[in-house]
């Protein structure tokens, strides 16, 4: 099964930096090349333990349609997104984030797939697919970095209620 691993370093406190993983707006915002929109469960805000979004998104000029849920949440230092509906076989997403410092968080990515179609599959993954999602990825933690390292995250924590702080 293909394994993505990715650290991002960002120089600010991990509790922006989680909350910044978690934000539907965010997330649509890294991922504008695909039309991604959050279409049933949660669309807007922080996305919480136990709680589900499905997205539709174009991948290869095709729309698609996945829903993942939070399965494990441990407030700042670690969620994971299962996928429950989808193209996939499977998808566990483990988002890890450790503080070294007050304004220093190491992210890190453990993304794990399995595609459909056997061998068809397998081939798919090695030629284009794992090295599509890694781009995916990296894209979408530069956002994060970026909007965690200037104001911008003031406009997308400050705007969202989240019952998850508490």
């Amino acid at each position: 099964m293909p394994t993505i691993e990715l650290t991002t370093t960002i120089n600010a406190p991990i509790e922006r930096c989680f909350d910044l993983s978690r934000s539907i707006e965010l997330h649509k915002h890294s991922t504008a090349g695909t039309e991604e929109e959050a279409i049933a469960g949660v669309t807007s805000g922080l996305i919480g333990h136990g709680e589900h979004v499905t997205w539709r998104a174009r991948h290869f000029g095709i729309v698609q349609t996945l829903t993942s849920k939070i399965t494990q949440f441990e407030r700042p230092h670690h969620f994971r997104d299962e996928m429950t509906e989808g193209i996939f076989k499977m998808i566990c997403h483990d988002h890890l984030f450790e503080s070294q410092g007050k304004q220093i968080t190491v992210m890190k990515d453990v993304f794990r797939f399995e595609s459909p179609g056997g061998l068809f599959g397998a081939l798919f993954n090695k030629i284009m697919l794992e090295d599509y999602l890694r781009n995916f990825i990296v894209r979408r933690n530069q956002i994060i970095k970026t909007v965690a390292e200037s104001n911008d995250w003031r406009a997308i924590l400050t705007s969202t209620h989240d019952s998850s702080h508490n």
